[in-house]
């Protein structure tokens, strides 16, 4: 299910995702090599990533069909309306926890966060923003997304942080670039592969 998911929301955006990556990646490439500064792979890539799913998620909250709902000011009312396990649960309830983890991640390693208290503010801080740009522009507005989107940031920046304490424990050769390189090269290669079906995650 969520793969398919994936798959529909990289179908509807390639033609934006190409065009920005393009400019981005080219523009990246001229400022590095115009200032002599060195290509650390892993840290481009995983920029690229961020703006992708930024791009992504911006596609998601504003052009998604949402006709069947309503605006919801409950707290936990839509939660608890899904039987567990469900289709519409793993819909709703996870999927608006999984689609604030990158959110998340990206908010640790960005700001390098030893804590949660930051990226608890900036979830729901951008989870709000979204959710009432949705009611403004005739969408619809729902405060479970919110508390599914903060857990879903909050699950994000744990998972950096865990990540982070590990990194810290490596030993000093294996804290080097091309190290890092392999682990994005080889995450990246796995959500290709993903994709394509030719590996099961179970998700």
């Amino acid at each position: 299910m969520l793969r398919n998911n994936i798959i529909e929301i990289f179908g509807q955006t390639w033609p934006t995702l190409l065009i920005c990556m393009v400019i981005i990646i080219s523009l990246r490439v001229v400022y590095l090599i115009k200032n002599k500064e060195k290509i650390i792979l892993h840290r481009e890539l995983i920029t690229i990533a961020f703006i992708t799913y930024v791009l992504c998620l911006f596609y998601v909250v504003t052009f998604q069909d949402v006709s069947w709902s309503s605006s919801n000011f409950i707290p936990f009312k839509e939660i608890l309306r899904y039987d567990f396990g469900s289709r519409l649960f793993l819909k709703n309830i996870l999927g608006n926890i999984i689609m604030f983890l990158p959110y998340g991640f990206f908010v640790g390693y960005y700001l390098k966060l030893d804590k949660t208290n930051i990226a608890l503010f900036l979830t729901l801080l951008v989870s709000t923003t979204i959710e009432t740009t949705q009611l403004i522009i005739g969408r619809v507005f729902d405060i479970d997304d919110i508390l599914l989107n903060v857990i879903g940031g909050l699950l994000g920046c744990s998972i950096f942080t865990i990540l982070h304490k590990i990194e810290n424990r490596l030993p000093d050769f294996l804290k080097k670039d091309w190290f890092y390189n392999i682990i994005v090269i080889l995450v990246s290669l796995v959500f290709i592969l993903y994709l394509f079906n030719f590996i099961k995650l179970g998700v």
